[in-house]
């Protein structure tokens, strides 16, 4: 992993704490969530404030993620807002905390300017020991304030100021006057300066969560379901299957309009796209076999394809038909649900899942590491330790090379723009036709082949 960490391919954006005055905050917040301490006067944190330093430390690595379920954070610094978000449960954490730091960036600025901020993303439920209580996290609420309860304290002089201007007799009420005066002391003057920090609450219908070896739920689609990288787990709420039951995933995909071909796709270069996932393919097989890709260029991945021939796997060729169709030399590829190239010839589609969608498909088709690595990286890293020295080498490089010069290019490219917010827009299909255009073939069945149910 060393050569993903040099490349800032691995803990990119992490944040470095040393001064004394950074490091006793982190001490006393994670005291005040955890009851537990450091002895560590240097280290790195993420986005929520973990460190593997000291979750190496404490040998311990979920010290402020309890049973993986409700994870705590420590905000000593705006940086943290683009930092990642490691060891992820679920797929929503990092994006909820960083709506949180963005929609509070100016009070998080001024009570991280003298306090660690410590808070929790909060669910209903406490451990994720079955599939069903899974079904169960529906909400999440960020609360947040610092170590020292400056936010808790200005909300209650708030209430004591508002009692005062509006009860007659409390202009000769010393206690209360001499309370206010004490949390005055603490909080400042919150009438110029507010210190308050806006409650974060986030519907969670659609997820990916770390649990039962990886799960997929989705609930707002037309047909909901569970679905398990691994055997799936039992529940009585929800229709429940197998990534490996590609006939099933498929359909589930296309009933609920969640991709779309990248041949169909808009602005999409789909011919580029195409050669790239096959040249991932010739340096996943040209690995096994001991070749050398320290330095290979795209010239010499096609020459070792030439060289492999029948020896490269059915998903190779199956691009390959499908790459030759978009250059118009070749015949309509035949590529069904079942083929080993079907899942490579998909991506999300325009709609406000789009990440999610593009998450799963990384699974369902990891030889294609660029989108591994940016649609699901705890998969990615996990992969990249079994892989051959020489892979390592190529992929490392490759997206020191060619993606990280430009993330939002190089996504804007595979993926099309942000997604809005709007729900899944359906995929249309044309009425067949004796002579149809390219695009009337693909409006209609894809460039596979009609999907089995």
């Amino acid at each position: 992993m060393k050569r993903l960490i040099e490349k800032g391919l691995m803990f990119g954006n992490i944040v470095e704490v040393s001064s004394p005055a950074l490091v006793e905050r982190y001490k006393r917040a994670m005291r005040h969530l955890t009851g537990k301490t450091t002895e560590l006067n240097d280290f790195h944190i993420d986005i929520a404030g973990y460190s593997p330093e000291i979750g190496h430390e404490l040998n311990d690595h979920l010290y402020l993620n309890p049973n993986g379920a409700n994870r705590q954070f420590i905000l000593l610094t705006l940086e943290q807002k683009t930092a990642p978000l490691l060891n992820a449960k679920f797929s929503f954490s990092r994006q909820i905390l960083r709506e949180f730091i963005e929609e509070n960036e100016a009070r998080l600025f001024a009570l991280t300017a003298r306090d660690a901020v410590a808070g929790e993303l909060q669910n209903s439920v406490i451990l994720v020991n079955t599939a069903d209580r899974l079904l169960d996290i529906r909400r999440i609420e960020v609360e947040a304030d610092t170590t020292g309860g400056d936010v808790a304290n200005a909300r209650e002089l708030t209430t004591k100021i508002e009692h005062f201007r509006n009860d007659d007799d409390a202009w000769i009420d010393d206690v209360l006057i001499a309370e206010m005066i004490t949390l005055a002391k603490q909080t400042g003057d919150i009438t110029r300066q507010p210190i308050d920090l806006d409650p974060i609450t986030v519907d969670t219908p659609n997820f990916w969560s770390a649990h039962f070896g990886g799960l997929y739920l989705w609930r707002d689609v037309e047909h909901p379901a569970l679905v398990s990288a691994q055997e799936p787990p039992e529940t009585k709420t929800i229709e429940a299957f197998s990534m490996k039951e590609r006939n099933r995933v498929a359909a589930f995909f296309d009933l609920n309009h969640l991709v779309e071909p990248i041949v169909k796709a808009r602005n999409a270069d789909a011919g580029a796209i195409l050669r790239q996932k096959m040249d991932f393919i010739v340096v996943d097989a040209a690995a096994e076999t001991g070749e050398d890709l320290s330095k290979a260029t795209r010239r010499d991945l096609r020459m070792i394809a030439r060289a492999m021939g029948d020896k490269l796997p059915s998903a190779y060729h199956g691009l390959a038909d499908l790459h030759r169709w978009v250059e118009a030399k070749g015949d309509w590829p035949k590529i069904t649900s079942e083929h080993p190239a079907y899942f490579y010839t998909l991506r999300g589609g325009p709609h406000k899942y789009r990440d999610l969608v593009n998450q799963m498909l990384a699974e369902l088709a990891p030889l294609d590491v660029r989108q591994l690595f940016i649609c699901h990286k705890e998969l990615f890293y996990g992969l990249y330790k079994g892989w051959d020295d020489t892979k390592k080498a190529y992929v490392a490089d490759f997206l020191e090379r060619e993606y990280q010069v430009d993330k939002a290019g190089t996504r804007a490219a595979l993926f099309g723009p942000e997604p809005g917010m709007n729900a899944p827009a359906p995929i249309t299909e044309s009425k067949p036709k004796p002579k149809r255009s390219r695009e009337q073939m693909i409006s209609a069945v894809g460039p596979w082949g009609a999907v089995k149910r």
